[in-house]
């Protein structure tokens, strides 16, 4: 059950970035496993691998403070691949509760999306800036790459945060409000944020 990283610098930089986020932490209390910490090291690689195959991935060229990790609107058929490895992924490397929690969270939040974004949006899935570079500016060069290319092409990007304090930097970005909601597997607080492009 060994597990082949690829990207663990950089999902340790997520783990250690996202830790007042309270769907990573429902996920991580979730875990079958004594390491806990190593669970969730391999779920953020395993993501950002998961991304690079069906969406795209920013990592500084030069350092490894943080990545951003974003999701593409897929044909019926690829998503359904998506799907079908993350929860094999999920039950093999953190359990049937963890599979169960994450199941629950993100339908929940899904059917709350599918509502208020448009189909063809981009999602902003993670993004994370280690503690100690957070406040200089890095995470708008994590993100600004893909904003170019969206606004170029004229679709919509969105996102998803359980952390309040992380509102006023998206809307720095151009990223609005378009809904709170309260997610009851958390028990917390996320807002829809959606960016429309620039023209």
């Amino acid at each position: 059950m060994k597990y082949k990283f690829r990207y663990k610098i950089f999902a340790e930089a997520l783990y250690d970035a996202l830790q007042e986020d309270s769907f990573y932490n429902t996920i991580e209390k979730s875990i079958d496993y004594r390491s806990t910490k190593e669970a969730m090291v391999r779920y953020f690689d395993y993501s950002i691998v998961e991304s690079e195959q069906y969406g795209d991935v920013v990592v500084p060229p030069d350092h490894c403070y943080g990545i951003s990790v974003w999701t593409k609107p897929l044909r019926q058929d690829l998503e359904t691949e998506r799907s079908k490895k993350k929860k094999e992924f999920l039950e093999k490397y953190m359990g049937g509760a963890s599979l169960s929690t994450y199941n629950s969270i993100v339908d929940f939040m899904s059917e709350k999306a599918s509502s208020l974004v448009p189909e063809n949006a981009w999602y902003l899935s993670i993004l994370g800036v280690l503690p100690q570079h957070q406040g200089k500016g890095l995470g708008v060069g994590l993100v600004d790459k893909i904003l170019d290319q969206t606004d170029k092409a004229g679709i919509p990007t969105y996102l998803e945060t359980f952390t309040p304090k992380n509102i006023s930097f998206y809307e720095r970005l151009g990223y609005k409000q378009l809904e709170c909601i309260y997610e009851p597997t958390t028990e917390a607080d996320y807002c829809i944020m959606m960016r429309e492009p620039l023209k």
